[in-house]
């Protein structure tokens, strides 16, 4: 007859911890039961709407975007994945630029919230780019990150999107940029302002090369961002229920003192004023992207053909 296990008098718990088994072992001897380690943290994850636990793979497989239709943030990896054609595509190098030009005074120094945050993301700032075929049509895209300090502007963004812009020209190809944004940098002040105009005047010589701009807001869009480039667009797409706008809600209640409507500065709402000219499901973006580049490069090639 086998010993029985001594346990602890107070708990009844075995007073071995190396002799604890669980209850699967117990019931089923041989079978060794499941620990914590067996299970990925972050295998189930929180729909944002409904509060639903999805199953991590099948929400990688439907492009993040969950079955009540939420959009959810998706990384400048993924997106650029999803945006070319096998998700083959050349990234083009971010420039570098210094880290704290303004000695930024913070309770968290402002170099060390860069090196988190290209940790967490694997990103050297808030911008990426990269070069390769949309359906078949070339095209130079631009992704900005909210996972890296909201997305925000700062000099390495300002020159990533004229290095972007440039490259464009260089090639002679469209340039899509995909916005996500809290608006401009704090940590670098008025050198986080002066990138507005600097991405303005870059995207002056893609217009006067003839080469389409093309917008896709995703949520949120924000602040100096919407302020600028976001808005300049020869075409302006949206995400499903986008967060677009310049100023929160909240300020701007207070500020003319009135309640705003329902879905005010969501991507449905601005598509019925004009502000948008298409709201498209993540799926769908390849496609209709390809189909406006096309578009509004015929008239550059017909150009091209006369002179």
């Amino acid at each position: 007859m086998a010993m029985a296990e001594q346990r602890n008098d107070k708990t009844g718990r075995p007073a071995n911890p190396r002799e604890r088994r669980g209850w699967l072992s117990r019931i089923a001897p041989g079978v060794r039961g499941f620990t914590k380690k067996d299970t990925p943290e972050n295998l189930w994850v929180k729909c944002p709407d409904t509060g639903e636990m999805l199953y991590r793979p099948d929400l990688e497989a439907a492009q993040w975007v969950t079955p009540s239709g939420s959009h959810m943030r998706i990384g400048a990896k993924l997106r650029l994945d999803y945006t070319f054609d096998g998700a083959k595509y050349e990234r083009l190098a971010t420039p570098i630029v210094a880290d704290d030009p303004l000695h930024f005074p913070d309770d968290k120094p402002y170099p060390e919230r860069l090196r988190a945050a290209r940790k967490a993301t694997g990103e050297q700032d808030s911008m990426a780019v990269g070069y390769g075929h949309i359906e078949g049509q070339p095209a130079v895209v631009i992704v900005q990150d909210f996972a890296f300090m909201g997305g925000s502007l700062g000099m390495a963004a300002g020159e990533t999107f004229v290095m972007a812009a440039k490259e464009a020209v260089k090639r002679e190809v469209p340039l899509v940029i995909f916005t996500a944004s809290g608006g401009a940098r704090m940590q670098e002040g008025t050198l986080s302002l002066m990138q507005m105009a600097r991405t303005t005047l870059a995207l002056n010589e893609v217009k006067a090369a003839g080469l389409p701009y093309v917008v896709v807001l995703t949520d949120p869009t924000t602040g100096g961002v919407t302020a600028s480039y976001a808005m300049l667009g020869d075409v302006h797409l949206a995400e499903p229920n986008a967060t677009i706008g310049f100023s929160g809600r909240r300020v701007i209640e207070q500020t003319i003192r009135e309640t705003l409507p329902p879905g005010f500065q969501r991507s449905e709402f601005l598509v019925e004023r004009g502000m948008v000219d298409q709201v498209v499901r993540r799926h769908d973006l390849p496609r209709v992207l390809s189909s406006i580049l096309k578009t509004l490069m015929m008239g550059r090639e017909r150009l091209s053909s006369a002179a």
